[in-house]
């Protein structure tokens, strides 16, 4: 086990670390949860041997292989599965071991070897590793590619896939979730879930700590106590916890009033000395109760719209994609027609690199709109949250210079709405978003990701938008920042369309949600969770898909060659598989079919409707004639009969349900072939 005991830590001068003690028991998964600069990451970096404790003592099994992400970007055009086999470090040393058998010419040496890399794992070793690429939201055509040809958050994918294929004993998560998308996110946490070695991890998504974590170890101005539970319950223990600590401290402070006050009146008659100076001593010996002293909490509102246009956008025909510098179009989403509606909470799904982002994009001006119209309502204004805070801001300049150029902008281009424009009103505004002092000039370039998505908020609320379009907006955010940002979206008058992997985010702001998925977009009949399911059968037919591919034999230029799944490849290569005008022809088709096949059970269903309509309105009846004057015999026939229809009412009941049950069994099936 691990175990800290009156551990004091020191980063420079600040006690990160004040006499903590814990312990973590094998197989147990924990949550480090604290405010940010707490001391999380230091506490990581004692566990992985990168510091060393000031005092105190901190213990754990030696013999326990460690894995953990690296956080340096890697600069390699090794393949991507090679590099992430190389994470199985066991696997390695037994090669190695096996080439130096060889070398030796040992038989014996050679025999033990060969059983050692069998254990280790040879035989699936690339099919375990692209599993793992697979389940992150890598494509089967990209498992061959050199690393270094990816983005650097898909290079972070890379090392957190290197680190999930090491054999560990213990695995170190800090922030895993920042560059996952929902799908990848679902997936890694079915993954965690089973793993079974010790997991301390270090995330502010609040939905993924309660799914895989039963301990919380919270840190506290240089404090570390130990929660058993999830995150959830954690917060509900820590509540009580702070309501019975300010309830003992105000009855001590009661106690010491009146021990006080006797004290104040008697000390100084002879009589009354000597309980006087009992009481003085008694003061003396008591152990003070510290009161609850509860972090001001970050909060701020969305201002009221100046105006809502109804629709806020109109999309017919549209298509969306890219357009490259010598004119190329790359399509990934085409045929797109709906209207977004004043006050609607849009969810934007999809699996990764479906176009949810290029979607929100190009409706934000940021890309052009390939095709089609998109025809926005008058004094429609768009506050739109990048999911690079540098594709909105400018590294160099400092947030009251972001703020003033926003303001002379706005004021060029007349849609001022009531903001003030002087200097020292967007000083006080900055402000309100926790940037004072020298804060407001320093270089946004030099400020973490949590302080440039604070700024991005700032601009946002200060332009008083009625679109809102955020694509994931939660990624450098802690758990308090989370919840004031929910909450203000729930406050908010306008229209809100949200990209965000934080389900708890999602299920707070969002009542309905579009999927955006083989190169279209359409509602998503379902909740997060119907979703969710979604996804994980979607990752389960990649990883078969890999597997399949793995066992065959390997054709030339088999790498390259994409395998059909679901979602579609990125791009738009089912587009150009079927023609537009076909592939409406097959929709219509299959919609024809389903609806012959669901024609006898929505007859059944229907017929059930009217069954049902009249059973309710007989027992209405009757439950109005029992309140009536009625004989002996009429009050028993009337209670007979309305047993009967109650009976009559429960089987068409059932038998609704069954019928709702095939239809959606159906419907479910249709989706699932298509």
């Amino acid at each position: 086990m691990i175990t800290l005991r009156n551990v004091t830590l020191r980063r420079g001068t600040k006690v990160v670390l004040d006499q903590a003690n814990a312990t973590i028991n094998p197989g147990e998964k924990a949550a480090l949860v604290g405010r940010n600069g707490a001391g999380k990451s230091s506490l990581f970096a004692l566990l992985q041997g990168h510091l060393h404790e000031d005092g105190g003592d901190f213990a754990w099994p030696r013999q326990w292989q460690l894995a953990q992400v690296a956080q340096e970007m890697p600069e390699t055009d090794q393949p991507c599965t090679a590099f992430v086999i190389d994470g199985d470090t066991r696997l390695r040393a037994a090669q190695t071991e096996v080439q130096a058998s060889e070398a030796s010419g040992d038989g014996e040496r050679m025999a033990h070897a060969y059983t050692a890399l069998h254990d280790a794992g040879a035989h699936d070793a690339p099919a375990r590793a692209q599993a793992l690429l697979l389940g992150l939201g890598f494509q089967v055509n990209e498992l061959d590619r050199p690393v270094n040809s990816f983005s650097g958050g898909w290079r972070m994918r890379l090392q957190l896939a290197r680190a999930l294929m090491c054999p560990s004993d213990l695995l170190m998560l800090d922030e895993p979730t920042n560059h996952l998308d929902l799908d990848a996110l679902v997936w890694l946490e079915s993954w965690l879930k089973r793993y079974p070695g010790t997991l301390l991890v270090i995330s502010h998504d609040r939905e993924f700590l309660d799914a895989i974590t039963q301990v919380t170890l919270h840190i506290e101005n240089g404090k570390l106590t130990r929660y058993g539970g999830n995150y959830s319950r954690f917060e509900d223990m820590r509540a009580e916890q702070m309501s019975q600590q300010q309830a003992a401290f105000a009855r001590q402070q009661d106690k010491i009033a009146h021990l006080q006050k006797f004290i104040d009146r008697f000390k100084a008659k002879a009589t009354k000395a000597k309980q006087a100076q009992s009481r003085v001593k008694a003061l003396e010996r008591m152990e003070k109760i510290a009161p609850v002293l509860a972090e001001a909490e970050f909060t701020f509102e969305f201002q009221e719209p100046a105006q809502l246009p109804n629709p806020m956008l109109n999309l017919r025909d549209a298509r969306f994609g890219y357009r490259a510098e010598g004119g190329a179009e790359t399509t990934i989403v085409q045929n797109v027609t709906r209207s977004v509606q004043a006050g609607q909470r849009l969810g934007i799904l999809g699996a990764n690199g479906q176009g949810k982002s290029t979607f929100v994009k190009t409706v934000a001006r940021a890309l052009p709109l390939l095709g089609g119209t998109c025809t926005e309502g008058k004094g429609l204004n768009i506050g739109y949250f990048a999911q690079q805070e540098l594709d909105v801001l400018r590294p160099d300049d400092s947030p009251l210079a972001h703020m003033v150029r926003l303001a002379r902008e706005a004021e060029a281009a007349g849609t001022l709405t009531g903001q003030s424009t002087r200097e020292q009103d967007l000083r006080n505004f900055l402000g309100s978003f926790q940037f004072s002092g020298d804060m407001v000039q320093q270089a946004v370039g030099s400020m973490s990701g949590g302080e440039k998505a604070r700024l991005v908020l700032c601009m946002i609320v200060w332009q008083r938008p009625n679109l809102l379009l955020l694509d994931e907006p939660t990624n450098h955010l802690d758990l308090a920042t989370r919840e004031a940002l929910a909450m203000a979206l729930n406050e908010f008058e306008g229209t809100v369309m949200l990209v965000s992997h934080d389900r708890a985010l999602l299920r707070s702001v969002c009542d309905e949600f579009w999927l955006v998925s083989h190169g279209g977009i359409a509602p998503f009949d379902g909740d997060l969770d119907d979703y969710q399911r979604y996804l994980l059968d979607v990752a389960k037919q990649k990883r078969e898909a890999a597997q399949a591919g793995a066992s065959a034999p390997r054709q030339p230029n088999a790498a390259s060659a994409p395998v059909p799944l679901d979602p579609a490849p990125r791009g738009n290569a089912t587009a150009a598989a079927i023609n537009p005008a076909e592939q409406r022809r097959l929709e219509a088709q299959r919609r024809q079919q389903l609806a012959e096949q669901l024609k006898p059970f929505k007859q059944r269903r229907d017929t059930l409707d009217r069954q049902l309509a009249q059973l309710q309105a007989e027992q209405t009846a009757l439950h109005a004639q029992l309140q009536g004057n009625l004989s002996p015999a009429q009050l028993a026939e009337a209670g007979k009969r309305l047993k009967q229809v109650d009976d009559g009412i429960a089987e068409a009941e059932e038998a609704w349900l069954e019928v709702a049950s095939e239809i959606e069994a159906i419907e479910q099936a249709q989706v699932t072939a298509s």
